[in-house]
């Protein structure tokens, strides 16, 4: 009957819990074992039912996990403090072990069974992780004394499972403000650790490799939670990491287990506390790097790598002295360095940690150096170990001890050169990360023949075909044009053609856009090609001067232009002189009735990233240009011309801000333009700058709250947003006022302005804002559909940039956001469009806002979330409208791996509306974009199926058994089954490639 506990069964668990609780107290051990097996099973497969037991079921556990009626731990711990003077304390144990045991005990089967109840427990109620730490962490902590092999084991196995629960929620435990410390997970556990390392480090050495085993994962996991808690301890842990790693009895696992946890120590936590130890910690370790077995061998270089940066940093000062230490460090590397005929991993391990050693101790290493180098050389050629040689050159070449490298670039950069042309990305990109620090660093051992063969494979790199590439091979000519300004005259004219064609790319923007123009920068100031200033400008523009005036929109994309102005204007800051010329040329081109629409958008483009970071007030006729601009038949141009007017008075707000302001009070037909304009000056001045202006701009902004166009409402609710960030304290008050407003326009206009002062940043409006968006959230119960909706939006937004603001409010927000999950069918209408009738559903967009807020509290607030409520929802929304349902086919996927318990327990009633979609025809006379939605909407359902399909346990309900065998009898089904597992296949192998 415990086993497969589902159905109906759980309407019977309130009668069944109460008697199983009964039998625990009988005295039958065996009738326990089965006990806490039952409780085991409801805990994981009835979580929700078990709910209000498990306050029982966890007192219970405790109390049979320390059930061993045949023995006295008492005594044992009289016994402590002489076993740790003694060495032979553990061999006593031992005997004291075997004295008591008895053939006919049974009790280890009730206290294992309890241990793995508990581990249940742990692993599924996320909610109750401070109630842990203040009962079950401190129960657990001291039976690690356990005295049974196997029942230790599972005691370990909860505890591990209580660590794992604490660390998806650190950041949001960080973020989140608590008021009482002491309750946080995190704090609760650092108070623990003594504890912990009190009842772990004796057992450190003893016999049982299982044990240690066990302590060594417990602790790997604990330094990962806790960064830096072990500092302290490190003394009391060394002799147990030197008695794994040299006893005879260890097996190849448990040496691979404590390498691991000694490499995961050294990364994350100080290391002038390792210094007293490195005596004791090298040998043993650097006997490891001869180990037989290549893992061991792997691991152990792995630590090695981060011994060399313990003992000798080279980012901080340190008194600890590495010489003695580098024969050890630098021998047994070198002979695995050597070696071919080892495993692949082993010999990139070797060729990384040699790296590490001569790039921290290479000033010790004398004549030995050469030999290595030359080694290095030789990995390069190797196609099996030329990337990571790559990336340990780079380490070597960028080393504060300047090691001399000399002997190995002659032969060394016209290989790296070859690995330009190859096709493996990530081989280029540490190619040119390499060549950038040998020209940085060793510009004067570099002859022009070698920095001519690389150059010769840079304009291929240069492609819209891979912008990351693009971008550093940009980087990489920039530093060329600074520390070899000759070198590039040769590759001049191909190089540039290529990078303005990179210019005129739609996708050009952000990393890529600006080592561009630091690259245009740096060729005027260094005067590296025959190009003047003028003529560089002249061939940034010459496309769109040369366009014919129609048909200049189809030629270039609009992003091209912003890259341009900003190309021209970075050239300009670094030519002072030139500025008024050009600033001049770009006002007649557009006071020029002749010219294109392209050319004007380009003029005001260019003028507002010149006038961003330049005063231009010296040119009187900029204004009443630019608003002559706003009459323009061109959307481009008018918006150009606003985007100008922004930018040019954050140049200098005292003359052109009051100018704005009052034309935006006394031109309605303009004002969406100068709406614009002034949300780039509130973006883009600095807070003190604007400070001044705030109280008129407040104002202005407020009369126009109410406006009936939502497209002005949205730009205000913007400028407002971003003006609050401005100064809190004063306007988060005055925007909350608001929401008291008689027009449903001034509500949705201020809950707008509210999400735009949330962002993914810390930022001085944070605590104020957590204190109020309560009231704000109240907008969720407004009487008007599209208040809800922003308000919605808002929501969604907090939830995703900043979830500590609204955690707290989750319990009175997410009733009102599961009531707009819900069809209301009030709310649609049949519109007659000629002889057909159309039905519109006015609550859609509502809907689909919830379901958004909904997805997003899934990654970010799962703890705060009933889940089985939640799936209520889920459900409803699988039957809904395309939209909402491509949505939850989504979120259901989310599920299968969060929440794949409490999804196993619904799908029964997930898989019919997953079948239903599945199982759609479309009616024939349908037209093609009907056929399209419906393929789409299958696709997204079956690969909702595919999720569910990797929940544990899935193949034993037999709803998913008959889903799947319908899914293989149908041709249609299956192969569209097919191709969505060869998608996610290959997905997964790109992200995988993406990462070597």
């Amino acid at each position: 009957m415990v086993e497969p506990v589902g159905g109906n069964k759980r309407d019977h668990l309130e009668k069944m819990i109460p008697l199983i609780v009964q039998y625990c107290n009988v005295e039958d051990d065996e009738l326990r074992e089965y006990c806490f097996q039952a409780f085991e099973s409801f805990v994981r497969r009835c979580p929700k039912e078990i709910g209000p037991h498990l306050h029982n079921v966890t007192g219970l556990c405790l109390k049979y996990i320390t059930y061993d009626p045949n023995y006295n731990y008492d005594n044992e711990e009289e016994d402590e403090e002489e076993m740790m003077e003694t060495e032979n304390g553990e061999d006593e144990e031992q005997e004291s072990d075997d004295e008591y045991s008895d053939d006919d005990d049974i009790s280890w089967k009730v206290r294992r069974s309890a241990a793995k109840c508990l581990e249940a427990i742990v692993s599924t109620r996320h909610d109750l992780l401070q109630e842990f730490y203040k009962t079950l962490s401190p129960a657990l902590i001291n039976r690690f004394k356990e005295r049974e092999e196997n029942v230790k084991a599972d005691i370990f196995c909860a505890y591990i499972s209580l660590l794992k629960q604490t660390l998806p929620i650190q950041s949001w435990l960080h973020a989140s403000d608590e008021t009482n410390k002491e309750d946080i997970p995190l704090t609760m556990l650092q108070n623990q650790v003594p504890n912990i390392i009190k009842a772990l480090h004796k057992q450190l050495k003893e016999k049982s490799v299982k044990s240690r085993q066990g302590c060594f994962t417990l602790l790997t996991e604990l330094a990962k939670v806790l960064p830096g808690c072990l500092a302290d301890h490190i003394p009391a842990l060394v002799p147990g990491i030197v008695f794994s790693l040299t006893d005879k009895s260890s097996s190849s696992n448990m040496k691979i287990d404590t390498l691991s946890f000694l490499h995961v120590v050294l990364c994350n936590h100080p290391r002038e506390v390792f210094h007293p130890h490195v005596r004791a910690l090298l040998p043993p370790v650097v006997l490891c790097i001869g180990d037989p077995f290549y893992k061991i061998t792997s691991e152990a270089l792995l630590v090695t790598q981060q011994l060399v940066k313990v003992i000798r940093p080279l980012d901080v000062p340190c008194t600890f002295d590495a010489k003695p230490y580098v024969r050890d460090l630098f021998s047994p590397t070198l002979k695995r360095l050597k070696a071919a005929d080892i495993d692949q991993e082993v010999k990139e391990r070797a060729i990384s940690c040699m790296g590490q050693i001569v790039c921290n101790l290479g000033d010790y290493l004398s004549s030995d150096l050469q030999p290595t180098l030359k080694i290095f050389l030789e990995r390069l050629k190797n196609e099996i170990t030329r990337l990571t040689t790559v990336k340990a050159l780079s380490l070597i070449a960028s080393s504060p001890l300047k090691i001399d490298l000399r002997p190995i670039l002659a032969e060394g950069f016209p290989i790296l050169a070859s690995f330009l042309r190859k096709n493996q990305r990530a081989l280029k990109l540490s190619t040119l990360a390499v060549l950038d620090i040998l020209i940085k660093n060793y510009s004067d051992s570099l002859k022009p023949a070698m920095i001519e063969c690389v150059l010769m494979e840079l304009p291929d790199l240069i492609s819209e075909n891979d912008m990351h590439v693009s971008q550093v091979a940009i980087t990489f000519l920039t530093t060329l044009a600074k520390v070899y300004p000759s070198s590039l005259s040769k590759i001049s004219g191909t190089v540039l053609s290529e990078l303005f064609q990179l210019v005129y790319s739609p996708l050009m923007q952000g990393g890529a856009l600006n080592a561009i123009v630091d690259f245009f920068q740096a060729l005027v100031v260094t005067k590296t090609v025959s190009m003047s200033y003028t003529e560089l400008m002249k061939r940034l523009t010459s496309p769109i001067y040369s366009s014919s005036p129609g048909g200049a929109s189809v030629t270039l994309h609009k992003q091209a232009y912003h890259s341009v102005a900003k190309c021209v204007a970075a050239l300009s800051s670094v030519c002072p002189k030139e500025v008024p010329g050009v600033v001049n040329q770009f006002i007649q081109d557009v006071k020029n009735p002749k010219s294109s629409a392209a050319v004007k958008m380009l003029a005001f483009l260019s003028l507002a990233e010149i006038g961003r970071n330049m005063n231009l007030s010296a040119q009187k006729e900029l204004k009443p240009v630019i608003l002559d601009a706003f009459s323009s038949p061109s959307e481009e141009v008018k918006s150009a011309a606003s985007y100008a007017l922004g930018n040019i008075s954050v140049g200098n707000l005292k003359e052109y801000l009051p100018f704005m302001l009052k034309e935006i009070g006394g031109q309605p037909k303009r004002q969406y333009l100068l709406l614009h304009s002034l949300k780039e000056v509130i973006s883009s001045s600095p807070g003190d700058s604007l400070k001044p202006f705030v109280e008129d701009i407040w104002a202005l902004l407020f009369k126009h709250c109410e406006c009936a166009e939502e497209g002005t409402r949205n730009v205000v609710a913007e400028c407002l947003g971003k003006l609050t960030v401005v100064n809190p304290s004063q306007l988060l008050p005055r925007l909350k006022k608001q929401l008291s407003s008689g027009s449903p326009h001034a509500r949705s206009t201020v809950v707008t302005a509210i999400k735009f002062t949330i962002s993914d940043q810390p930022q001085p409006i944070d605590p104020l804002l957590k204190g109020c968006i309560g009231d704000f959230l109240k907008t969720l119960q407004d009487s008007d559909l599209n208040v809800r909706r922003v308000a919605l939006a808002m929501f969604n937004s907090a939830a995703h940039n900043k979830p500590s603001l609204i955690r707290d409010q989750l319990s009175m927000v997410l009733p009102h956001l599961y009531n707009e999950t819900k069809i209301r069918r009030e709310l649609i209408r049949e519109v007659e469009m000629g002889p057909f009738k159309h039905t519109v559903d006015d609550g859609l967009d509502v809907r689909k806002a919830a379901f958004e807020c909904m997805y997003t509290l899934l990654e970010s607030c799962l703890d705060r979330l009933d889940i089985y409520e939640y799936l209520n929802h889920v459900e409803d929304g699988l039957k809904d409208h395309y939209d909402i349902r491509m949505l939850t086919f989504i979120m259901l996927a989310r599920l299968s791996t969060l929440c794949p318990n409490a999804v196993l327990q619904r799908l029964e009633r997930l898989i019919e509306p997953l079948r239903a979609t599945c199982s759609t025809k479309v009616k024939a006379g349908s037209v093609k974009q009907e056929f399209e939605k419906q393929d789409e909407l299958k696709r997204s359902a079956m690969r909702a199926v595919a999720a569910l399909l990797t929940i544990p346990d899935v193949d034993k309900s037999p709803v998913m058994a008959e889903f799947s065998s319908q899914i293989r009898a149908n041709p249609e089904m299956s192969s569209l089954f097919e191709s969505i597992q060869k998608d996610s296949t290959s997905l997964s192998t790109t992200e995988l490639m993406d990462l070597s």
